[in-house]
């Protein structure tokens, strides 16, 4: 029987979970892997190219319960998916995907940006709404919810950073699914998920991330967000 649980606040149990990184050789899939190694989960970082996907593994250090896979076997092989490929690769990557993320929750942290010299990085329009939204649309049998936009991988990559003082929005129309994504979240030291709306509402989220990297070019920093009286 499960655990009925009372307060948002009151997530689930979600050590031993084995999760996948797709597009896992980039900066901010490495760095989500590394930080779910850190704290016990299995990773498996995919790429199109299983040597690539080891490559990252290795990079991240041998004591770290990380391997690489094809992105095929990383998603299925993993019980929570995290896709963090590049925009222009999104589709491709989730159709190619699409039978063995059926039933798994899949984690899309991807922002449709484009940069303008002189202008700085804006947001890109989604037929679909969002890259969430679109995700969910290529994967009907999936349960796609949209997380961790925000985080820097400079500070996820970082063996001097313990702590990053960070909150995660995680949006989604499965309640189950988000709070294993917001649990997920407080796995790395210093973060906390926050359900931040349905799917709907991701391109807010996901447009944001323009104003972000704003800020922080301005000010030299690694600024993330954090939601008061929560």
């Amino acid at each position: 029987m499960t655990e009925q649980r009372t307060s948002p606040h009151d997530l689930p149990d979600v050590t031993g979970l084995t999760i996948g990184i797709l597009g896992g050789t980039g900066d901010q899939g490495k760095g989500l892997a590394r930080r779910f190694a850190l704290a016990g989960h299995r990773v498996l970082i995919g790429s199109r190219k299983a040597d690539r996907a080891q490559e990252a593994a290795d990079d991240l250090g041998a004591d770290l319960p990380v391997s690489g896979a094809e992105n095929a076997v990383a998603a299925r092989e993993s019980d929570v998916v995290v896709v963090a490929v590049p925009w222009d690769g999104h589709r491709a990557t989730l159709e190619s995907v699409r039978a063995e993320l059926a039933g798994k929750i899949v984690v899309d942290c991807v922002n449709p940006l484009a940069f303008e010299k002189g202008k700085g990085m804006y947001a890109l329009p989604v037929e679909e709404g969002s890259a969430a939204q679109q995700a969910a649309a290529i994967l009907p049998d999936s349960r796609v919810v949209a997380a961790f936009h925000h985080v820097s991988a400079v500070l996820l990559l970082d063996p001097a950073v313990d702590a990053i003082d960070l909150d995660v929005l995680v949006l989604g129309d499965d309640r189950a699914a988000t709070d294993t994504v917001q649990a997920l979240a407080a796995r790395i030291p210093g973060v906390r998920g926050i359900w931040g709306g349905r799917l709907h509402n991701a391109h807010q989220v996901e447009a944001f991330t323009a104003n972000l990297i704003s800020i922080n070019r301005r000010y030299k920093a690694h600024a993330g967000l954090r939601v008061t009286d929560v």
